[in-house]
């Protein structure tokens, strides 16, 4: 599945366009290699994704087109929340 496809599923990004954006500005990593929209993503991946000041690391539990509102956290683990100073 495509990376930014996967963040608007998940519901870590709420917009696909956003997470395009975010993913080709190099602000986000697959398993530690800087990633763009297109990158593939797979079960057991981890996410680095920078939101601003906050460094946020997901880990991929499961991969699915569709999935309901309630449901969409199923789909990662927060590994971890951090601070990032400017």
């Amino acid at each position: 599945m495509r990376l930014d496809k996967f963040l608007k599923v998940s519901r870590l990004i709420k917009r696909r366009t956003l997470a395009k954006e975010v993913a080709d500005q190099g602000r986000i990593k697959i398993n530690g290699n800087p990633s763009k929209a297109a990158s593939k993503v797979a079960v057991g991946d981890e996410l680095v994704i920078q939101f601003g000041q906050k460094l946020v690391t997901a880990e991929v539990l499961s991969l699915q087109e569709t999935v309901k509102k309630e449901e969409a956290a199923n789909m990662y683990k927060i590994v971890k929340e951090e601070k990032v100073n400017a």
